[in-house]
């Protein structure tokens, strides 16, 4: 670059940047747990059964849609820039809601929550992508998990936010609310600049597309943690899935759920912030594997409580033990994320398209698993957080070798000028 960037842009590494990046990253759980306390009323508008587990599938379908708009953001971000393709998405996403407020059905709803998961996968992948263009390192590790703290912190006061619009308005209007949200990061994204660099464009051909795609598998790091991830996901999405039915139907606390829900998703805010902090001070191979060891003995805990008790463990305690577990999903997710993505510097649009589709649309599926295993009980969904817990944990200590790049303060390393 040849003279300063003008004050009027969010430069790479500034405020304003890091707060965009975390906004496009929240967008995503916005869609999803603004929606949750809108499920009984649309029970009610659908002709459903009260704790019908059906209604779940607008979470499952917005996610597979998101896991596959990653397959077409990611590579052409790295031809055509990251800007052009997070206008596309937030477009997609705006069509998306307006049917989903639009239709009458609840198979037309999935159907437009996964156009709007589709528009969804802009803001949510290019984040990572944009993050990935402009910092390196540890430096990368707790720049990411300062913007995952957004996906982590918009559930703490989305679903309070979705109770006050259904106090004074039908739930369609809770859709409108997310649609006009979408617009507002898209009018705020005219800030932002371009961080791929030109030199790093890819052309969007067949043959680049398979180059970067092998690149991706021949990847043994990626492809471990990318395991992971996906198992990790598979708890997150159970939860999300699960929460609302067992908040209401196990522990009859229904009208509590937005401030139940919040209070755990809080809980989950702690476990980002604490591992921007940790990673840089021991290392993010040491994170990842203490955050492994954590996560499964907390979900054993789970599974012990929930056995003990039949399933039916009073709420406090099933509350405390998610409480505590929630946070290693939070230190997991940036820290894995990371170690995949470290080696695909030139590819980091697939990267984080391939990533992204991976965990998200095996996370969704294994959520679903969980959705259907509900039989009244607590006990389906602490023995399949368990099993997603031993699967990521197994694979992280067994096969997961993090770079091993030294601890730094967070001014050691500084940002790639971006174009």
């Amino acid at each position: 670059m040849t003279g300063p960037r003008a004050p009027s842009r969010a430069a790479p590494g500034g405020r304003e940047f890091l707060v965009l990046m975390s906004v496009c990253m929240g967008m995503a759980a916005l869609s999803i747990d603004m929606l949750l306390p809108a499920f009984g009323d649309m029970r009610e508008d659908f002709g459903l059964e009260a704790g019908s587990t059906e209604v779940s599938q607008v979470i499952t379908t917005f996610f597979l849609g998101l896991a596959v708009g990653q397959l077409l953001y990611g590579p052409l971000s790295d031809r055509y820039g990251r800007k052009r393709l997070l206008y596309l998405g937030l477009a997609i996403f705006v069509l998306g809601g307006v049917a989903a407020a639009l239709t009458t059905s609840l198979a037309g709803l999935s159907a437009a929550r996964f156009v709007w998961g589709f528009g969804a996968a802009a803001p949510r992948s290019l984040a990572v992508a944009m993050v990935r263009d402009t910092f390196e390192g540890e430096r990368m590790a707790r720049t990411m998990s300062f913007v995952m703290a957004a996906f982590i912190l918009v559930p703490v006061f989305a679903p309070a936010a979705g109770a006050a619009v259904l106090a004074v308005a039908p739930w369609r209007t809770v859709l409108w609310v997310q649609v006009g949200a979408a617009v507002g990061l898209g009018l705020w994204a005219t800030r932002l600049p371009e961080t791929l660099h030109p030199d790093d464009r890819r052309q969007v051909t067949p043959s680049a597309l398979a180059g970067a795609i092998v690149a991706v598998a021949r990847s043994r790091q990626t492809l471990v943690f990318g395991l992971a991830i996906t198992a990790i996901f598979g708890i997150m999405t159970s939860y999300i899935g699960s929460a609302e039915v067992l908040i209401d139907e196990v522990f009859g606390q229904g009208d509590r759920f937005p401030l139940i829900f919040g209070v755990l998703a809080g809980t989950m805010a702690f476990g980002a912030l604490l591992s921007a902090r940790l990673v840089v001070r021991i290392g993010l191979a040491r994170l990842v594997r203490g955050g492994a060891a954590y996560l499964l003995t907390m979900a054993s805990v789970l599974a012990v409580l929930a056995r003990a008790t039949d399933g039916r463990p009073s709420l406090a305690a099933f509350g405390v033990v998610l409480a505590m577990l929630l946070p290693g999903i939070a230190i997991l997710i940036p820290s894995c994320n990371t170690a995949a993505m470290a080696p695909l510097g030139q590819v980091a649009g697939m990267g984080a398209a391939v990533l992204g589709t991976v965990s998200t649309a095996g996370g969704a599926l294994l959520g679903t698993l969980t959705d259907r295993a509900f039989d009244g009980t607590a006990s389906p969904f602490a023995f399949h957080v368990l099993a997603f817990a031993a699967i990521a944990a197994g694979t992280i200590i067994a096969f997961g070798r993090p770079p091993r790049v030294g601890v730094v303060e967070p001014e050691a390393v500084e940002p790639v000028a971006a174009a």
